[in-house]
């Protein structure tokens, strides 16, 4: 199978937060982030397996800034590393005030998709190239997370988690 690099799955996607967007404070509601993000993680996991993709999982989100009304959210979504048939994406996400001209970023989180074949059954994804060290820690640290995931989703024991194990005993 083909081996892609992470950015061939970069995807940059620019909202503008609307009055409908927004709770009683003029803030962007984190339903609504959630929303887009998961818009753009699954673009990013479909450019990367060129095949249709469900959510299997979302990571912690935790908000560092609020994204107000009338500022453009700016999310960047790219796979991290690529298992059997599932993917993990890493994305970025920055408000911007255009009128200041002030970009700050607002959160980061990891989304996790499963490739399905044409009887929406899961089928096999490319293997993933890093080239930038930045890359190449994301990938390290996505067999940790996958790991995590796996045990709080209970679909793995926590003495299977090798790579978990390595962190904490010697």
């Amino acid at each position: 199978m083909v081996t892609k690099k992470s950015t061939e799955s970069l995807i940059i996607m620019t909202e503008l937060v609307l009055p409908n967007d927004t709770n009683v404070f003029g803030n962007l509601m984190g339903g609504r982030l959630m929303y887009w993000m998961d818009i753009a993680a699954a673009l990013s996991a479909q450019r990367h397996c060129n095949a249709p993709v469900v959510t299997a999982s979302v990571d912690n989100i935790s908000f560092e800034n609020p994204i107000k009304l009338g500022n453009a959210v700016h999310i960047e979504a790219k796979v991290t590393r690529a298992f059997t048939s599932s993917m993990e994406v890493h994305m970025k996400v920055w408000g911007e005030d255009l009128k200041k001209r002030h970009k700050y970023k607002s959160n980061e989180a990891y989304y996790t998709f499963v490739s399905l074949d044409d009887n929406n059954k899961p089928q096999a994804v490319p293997a993933l190239e890093t080239v930038t060290e930045e890359e190449q820690k994301l990938y390290e640290g996505a067999l940790r997370r996958r790991q995590i995931r796996l045990i709080l989703g209970g679909k793995m024991k926590p003495d299977d988690a090798k790579e978990l194990k390595a962190l904490f005993m010697s």
